[in-house]
């Protein structure tokens, strides 16, 4: 209904949708809509007026319809759960009471819970409560830390923070699970069982990566007050079909991610420097930068000073450094954006060095 209302340029709100599902529940051939309780079904509505709002705004993509048996989620309010803190009890309207494996001993009353089943079949649930902040001690220390792929991060100190690649030591199992994938008959119970095999492949290398990463956020956040990092530009890297796979694999945005909603959480502070910083090319000791070094130069001596580098060590002093000068001085150092003469000026420049 939306769809149609986009293609004939027409904005459809979330009362029209909301009146459409109860006549849906009205109709015969969708009278099966009864069966669960209505607030899912209204979440679910919501839901979709948020994702056509963040893309009326230019937020996100336009909206795409889920598959099946991809990861599946339903939302209930208040008004459709009954959750006993004391004994840890839940129930949901229609289904009755549900077991669940808790994870926590101590479990405040939640505002709205969602259950989810991924791809692989597992159900969990998932719930939204009121949380104290937590309260980490001042340490003092700062830190710069360079990203890469062949290292998840480098630290200015020196200390090196090695990438799992949960992705590449799953490969060669998650091929071999997509071939006998392709040989079963669709819509056979086989080709379901082995469906759900490959799922539980993509499972198991999320839940590594994910492990991994939290793992090192809190150890950043509980030894550093302030964590410098690079404003990198993550979408324009993975179209570099070289590396797609590897940063992919690497997963740098979740851990900055993750750096900077601990962070916040804990009182301590994230500085993103301005991504056009040559912090690879530009030497910690002296400050001369090198016309070029491609990503296949892990050391090189500096021509000015004859200091030798570790590229990745040598971009996260700089890192540390051109952050603590912008903290200082409360400003930014991002560049101003060119004009579009100086943009001709620069590509001709370019253009002409290429060419002697």
């Amino acid at each position: 209904m939306r769809s149609d209302g986009w293609l004939n340029g027409e904005r459809i709100s979330y009362a029209a949708t909301d009146k459409a599902l109860t006549n849906l529940k009205q109709q015969p051939e969708t009278e099966w809509l009864n069966e669960v309780s209505s607030v899912p079904l209204q979440q679910s509505l919501r839901d979709l007026q948020t994702a056509y709002t963040n893309f009326f705004e230019k937020r996100s993509g336009y909206p795409s319809f889920k598959k099946k048996l991809g990861r599946q989620s339903v939302n209930y309010t208040q008004r459709g759960f009954r959750f006993d803190a004391k004994t840890r009890t839940l129930k949901l309207a229609k289904i009755g009471r549900i077991k669940v494996k808790w994870s926590r001993n101590s479990i405040p009353e939640p505002s709205s819970i969602r259950v989810i089943r991924s791809a692989a079949g597992k159900f969990y649930v998932s719930l939204v409560v009121e949380a104290e902040p937590i309260t980490r001690p001042k340490t003092g220390e700062v830190v710069g830390i360079d990203f890469g792929v062949s290292r998840l991060a480098t630290l200015d100190n020196g200390e090196l923070i090695p990438n799992p690649k949960y992705g590449s030591k799953h490969q060669t199992r998650l091929a071999l699970e997509q071939r006998r994938l392709e040989r079963k008959k669709k819509g056979s119970n086989r080709r379901e069982i082995q469906r759900k095999r490959v799922a539980k492949v993509h499972e198991k290398v999320t839940s590594s990566r994910q492990d991994a990463l939290h793992k090192f956020s809190s150890a950043i956040v509980k030894r550093f007050d302030t964590i410098y990092v690079e404003d990198l530009n993550l979408r324009g890297m993975v179209k570099n079909h070289t590396l797609a796979r590897s940063l992919s694999d690497a997963s740098i945005g979740t851990a900055i991610r993750l750096l900077t909603e601990k962070a916040e959480q804990s009182g301590k502070q994230v500085v993103k420097i301005d991504r056009w910083f040559p912090s690879s090319k530009t030497c910690s000791n002296c400050g001369h930068v090198v016309d070029q070094l491609p990503l296949s130069v892990r050391e090189w001596t500096c021509v000015e000073c004859g200091v030798r580098h570790d590229r990745d060590v040598n971009a996260a002093i700089n890192i540390l450094a051109v952050g603590q000068t912008v903290t200082a001085r409360g400003g930014s150092v991002r560049r101003a954006r060119a004009t579009a003469r100086e943009r001709t000026i620069r590509r001709s420049e370019n253009l002409q060095s290429v060419n002697q």
